[in-house]
């Protein structure tokens, strides 16, 4: 085989593996205390969402669409059992002002109440919320949240991020993005989406094609790989100055994953071997990370950095290894299923997500502990999904899968729960990966 044909096969087998593989402010006042309420269990929190009150015109409008919007995204959660106000859930005689009602509260089974009240201050929206504990009858939460009008979908989030934390007592994916690929256009170009399918943005416009975007820990940098020149390179785009470096080294480079925001991992084979190296953002590199026979991509990155996971065909057909990053020992993680792709670590760094191509034809989605133990389906009997990536709070994944006809995105929760669409788009969706900044 000469050296053109052997490039020309490395190139198109590393193709096929990827293919299977606006800053604003919220002014924000608190009165009173955090208290984290954790539910026993699996069940979900029963809440009493009441209406904002208003005193009409276009505060109205904006209560109705920050009701919207906290009532959307504790649905897309998956935490919570929305359940309607009590006519008389307040006790003043509009149903409105006065003392909450517990009574009333408790009668339709509710935990939890939150409402509040919207109003125009200073020519911004100001909103005051306030949760109460509706057995223990306690405020929970007081706090205001301000900003424009065309900020509401924010504040809204920013109160609803606000309530996970308290009942949880863990951060939420609210803020956060998801980057991944899509063929609207008509060719495979970058796009990017708020953590619940809203506020789709293309980012590249290419007319080639654009393969695994990834966005850095701190929402600076996007890294992906472009077949712009000819060959897949890996891009680096600073987004505060739009400012892009590259890998300026012969062979492919692909698969890029942060380590953190100042070095991210990416596949080179400008020694020959496909290996996975460290990069600087500015393109330079840091250091070799792998050293064997056979093709070694899709590196993704414990919480602390200490540890990478990745896809080697070392021992034959591609399988998931481990490699410690101060030492450099390497073990393998995955030994059930023959042709193992795409892991993704879990923000906890408790669990790594994989694709599997199984021997039905089907391929799904697996998670394991990162000691090898507690493999589990995720997904099953609905063609080919791939490409997991998990949200900042490790409570759900977003993956790709053509169960309805082309590939499209979906959620579901970390356990396999609550399976749904993420987005409507034309063309095909993949590769998406969840940021972990908000």
């Amino acid at each position: 085989m000469n050296s053109g044909t052997s490039k020309g096969v490395i190139t198109s087998l590393l193709l096929l593996w990827c293919l299977f593989l606006s800053p604003f402010f919220l002014h924000a006042e608190e009165q009173g205390e955090y208290i984290a309420i954790r539910k026993q269990g699996g069940g979900k929190i029963a809440v009493v969402l009441d209406r904002s009150a208003a005193k009409g015109g276009k505060e109205s409008e904006w209560a109705r669409e920050f009701d919207k919007t906290v009532k959307d995204g504790l649905v897309f959660s998956n935490l919570f059992t929305i359940l309607p106000p009590p006519s008389n859930v307040r006790a003043g005689s509009d149903g409105k002002g006065g003392s909450v009602n517990f009574g009333a509260l408790s009668s339709v089974g509710a935990e939890v109440y939150a409402g509040g009240a919207v109003s125009k201050k200073g020519g911004k929206v100001n909103i005051d919320m306030e949760v109460y504990d509706t057995f223990g009858t306690k405020l929970l939460l007081k706090k205001s949240y301000s900003g424009k009008e065309e900020q509401l979908r924010s504040l809204g989030h920013a109160f609803s991020a606000d309530l996970i934390e308290l009942l949880t007592g863990k951060k939420s994916f609210f803020g956060s993005k998801i980057v991944f690929i899509s063929s609207k256009s008509g060719s495979k170009e970058v796009y990017q989406c708020d953590f619940d399918g809203y506020g789709v943005e293309q980012v590249t416009s290419f007319r080639s094609i654009s393969l695994t975007p990834v966005l850095s820990p701190d929402g600076r940098y996007l890294a992906y790989t472009s077949y712009t020149s000819g060959r897949p390179t890996l891009y680096i785009k600073n987004l505060h100055d739009n400012k892009v470096s590259s890998v300026a080294k012969n062979g492919v480079s692909v698969d890029p994953a942060w380590r953190n925001a100042s070095e991210l991992a990416t596949t080179l084979s400008f020694e020959g071997d496909q290996e996975i190296y460290l990069v600087r953002p500015d393109g330079g590199i840091a250091r070799r990370l792998t050293n064997s026979k056979g093709i070694d991509v899709s590196p993704t990155f414990s919480a602390d950095g200490r540890q990478m996971a990745f896809v080697s065909s070392r021992n034959g057909l591609p399988q998931i290894f481990i490699q410690d990053m101060q030492s450099g020992l390497t073990r393998r993680l995955t030994y059930s299923g023959r042709y193992n792709t795409q892991p993704s670590w879990s923000p906890a760094g408790d669990k790594i997500a994989y694709s599997t191509w199984e021997k039905t034809g089907e391929i799904n989605i697996f998670v394991i502990n990162a000691d090898g133990s507690g493999l589990k389906r995720l997904t099953s009997g609905v063609r080919e999904n791939e490409s997991p990536s998990w949200s900042p709070d490790g409570s759900m994944i977003v993956f790709t899968s053509n169960r309805q006809g082309g590939k499209k995105l979906y959620v579901m929760s970390s356990n396999g729960e609550n399976q749904r669409r993420l987005l409507q788009m034309d063309g095909d969706q993949m590769q998406p990966s969840w940021s972990l900044f908000r």
